[in-house]
């Protein structure tokens, strides 16, 4: 405390020493900009010697490597209670996400259910050709990755900021209470929430209409639900209003792991709240924000089924089918498997390659990466 004490002090000689004829909001500038400049310093001193220290203990990690402990009966005898506790969830991984993958061969074959999956014809790449030649699948690529991009942006700027604001709050009992009222939307079906966006948005009596007619932008009631053009921010905002209290429990925790010297010193500097969440708290969380974004960005084609499905009419179809949809539409309904199961893979494969692009992009630029 003593020792940032007399640097500011120092600091602040040297500016009314240099600028003997300078004004008092000079001078305040001044002292403002040398304080910024000294959080930033403390900032990078501080990430250099915790990546040095890393890298000191990976080294020496690889001199005094412990041998690994020999798979023995005796060894599996004595963990017996671990090995029959993960057997369950093995087994569940297994029947749910492995043993289906032998369906994708229904891509390659002209698949007829009465004839199974080894008596069905072998066409090679031509359902793919077929999916890719249907101009309805391109104009549904297009849908899914659009709203899979706004989802994306506005869920990860609404749940740092929400998590930034709620880490200002000082007071317990409201802190307490707009985490539990975030929170809950997370938990309502999504049958729920459409009710929810649909009676927000209506013509007649909803509240977003009615405050936009009275507040005159609007002169009178938009069918919000009759808009291509606005369909897409309303699939995002109904997402944002239904997962942002959930999303931010995760940088809030990041935030609790910051340490608190840091925020002392910046107020030492001068620094305001918004200083402090600018130069101090965003920085501390950088490594989780870059962490959930590289898992994000390989679910950008996940955008959901039920909430498209279920908010679109005659108007706005165009824009409005997702992957999931169409294979649900063609796939299913259709009964054309081998078609649905292409696009399945199509879905799969751009997810895959999604996440290793972003994470030889973070790699190269030295941030946070999954591998």
């Amino acid at each position: 405390m003593k020792g940032s004490d007399a640097a500011v002090t120092e600091n602040e000689k040297d500016i009314i020493i240099t600028d003997g004829n300078a004004s008092e909001e000079e001078i305040a500038a001044k002292k403002r900009e040398a304080a910024i400049e000294r959080r930033q310093n403390a900032y990078n001193a501080t990430k250099s010697s915790t990546k040095q220290s890393t890298d000191d203990r990976g080294r020496k990690a690889k001199k005094h490597k412990e041998p690994r402990e020999k798979i023995t009966k005796k060894l599996l005898i004595r963990q017996r209670e671990l090995i029959f506790i993960t057997i369950p969830f093995v087994l569940y991984g297994l029947l749910f996400y492995y043993i289906p993958l032998g369906g994708w061969v229904m891509a390659f074959q002209k698949y007829k259910p009465k004839d199974g999956l080894l008596g069905s014809k072998w066409v090679g790449m031509d359902v793919f050709v077929r999916l890719f030649s249907d101009d309805v699948f391109i104009g549904v690529i297009r849908n899914t990755l659009m709203m899979g991009i706004i989802n994306l942006v506005l869920s990860f700027v609404f749940a740092i900021g929400f998590a930034l604001l709620l880490n200002e709050v000082r007071l317990k009992l409201p802190k307490k209470f707009a985490q539990t009222v975030s929170y809950l939307p997370h938990f309502l079906s999504w049958i729920i929430v459409v009710g929810i966006v649909r009676d927000m948005l209506s013509m007649d009596s909803g509240i977003v209409n009615e405050i936009l007619v009275a507040t005159g932008i609007l002169k009178e009631p938009m069918n919000f639900f009759g808009q291509p053009n606005l369909f897409w921010w309303v699939v995002g905002f109904s997402n944002v209003w239904k997962e942002t209290g959930w999303n931010s429990i995760i940088y809030l925790a990041a935030i609790t792991a910051i340490n608190p010297d840091m925020y002392e010193a910046a107020s030492l500097d001068g620094a305001g709240r918004f200083g402090k969440m600018w130069y101090v708290t965003l920085p501390g969380i950088k490594a989780t924000i870059f962490i959930l974004l590289l898992i994000n960005v390989g679910n950008i084609l996940n955008v959901g089924f039920e909430l498209q499905y279920l908010l679109k009419n005659g108007l706005v179809q165009s824009v409005a089918d997702t992957i999931d949809i169409y294979v649900l539409k063609w796939g299913i309904s259709q009964g054309d498997f081998s078609l649905g199961t292409a696009a399945g893979i199509f879905k799969s494969a751009v997810s895959i390659i999604l996440i290793f692009l972003a994470n030889s992009a973070s790699k190269a630029a030295g941030e946070e990466r999954l591998f």
